[in-house]
């Protein structure tokens, strides 16, 4: 049985595979599944944690992409080819499927392809409600947080126990799950992926009865930014960004 563990870059999924150290748990792969489309300061923190990953006698990280969507420039590309927003807006999740599920996937059919994996995965102990199990014997599926019940706040404490930075809030920088606040502080710190971001918000064809305003699905983050007393100072900025 091949372990991997889903790295999606964020606070929950940084501090399962420190404690997946500490505990000396069994793990093959840490695979990291890019859409091309994620802030820089994850980027970064890619680097950073998996030098300490190694120095801790876990795996490195390994960048997984969707070749033949990355050749057509990804999704934020194909956004604007087709004049849509992400498919989570419309209550679909393709754009999860194709550009991380798909991926990984194809990453461990070809490198270990007689053998089953089990995929370790993030979700801490107060969102039990999104975890999914027995979906596929071949994806067995393993929650370490809410086994071990360790909540966000734990997930943080464990971060910064190791004199690791917080990795920040990891996602697309142009999702439509997005709260209002933190599409504020994105046209704060990259003000040039907000500008990208309004591209594509501009350039959809959105629903014409209305339902799907743009990037926030029933409003528009064009709106947001644009309206200065719409969230106070103090709910602006996450405490969960990097050093520096």
């Amino acid at each position: 049985m091949i372990v991997y563990a889903n790295y999606g870059g964020g606070t929950n999924s940084t501090a399962m595979l420190i404690e997946c150290a500490k505990r000396g748990e069994q793990i093959d792969e840490i695979l990291f599944a890019d859409t091309g489309g994620e802030k820089p300061h994850t980027y970064e923190y890619l680097k950073t944690f998996s030098a300490w990953l190694e120095t801790n006698g876990m795996p490195a990280i390994q960048v997984v992409k969707n070749e033949k969507a990355w050749a057509k420039g990804g999704l934020e590309q194909f956004c604007l080819d087709h004049k849509s927003l992400p498919s989570i807006a419309y209550g679909f999740k393709s754009c999860s499927l194709k550009y991380k599920s798909r991926p990984i996937e194809e990453y461990l059919k070809g490198k270990y392809p007689d053998r089953e994996w089990q995929n370790l995965m993030g979700i801490d102990a107060g969102e039990t409600h999104r975890a999914r199990y027995g979906e596929d014997d071949k994806k067995n599926t393993r929650y370490p947080l809410i086994e071990w019940d360790l909540d966000r706040d734990a997930c943080v404490e464990i971060i910064k126990a190791e004199g690791l930075c917080l990795p920040g809030k990891s996602a697309c920088f142009f999702c439509p799950s997005m709260r209002a606040n933190d599409v504020k502080q994105l046209a704060v710190t990259y003000p040039d992926l907000m500008e990208r971001a309004l591209e594509m918000e501009s350039k959809a064809d959105l629903d014409p009865s209305g339902h799907i305003k743009g990037l926030g699905v029933r409003w528009r983050w064009k709106d947001v930014i644009a309206t200065d007393d719409m969230f106070a100072d103090e709910y602006m900025l996450t405490p969960e960004m990097t050093c520096g």
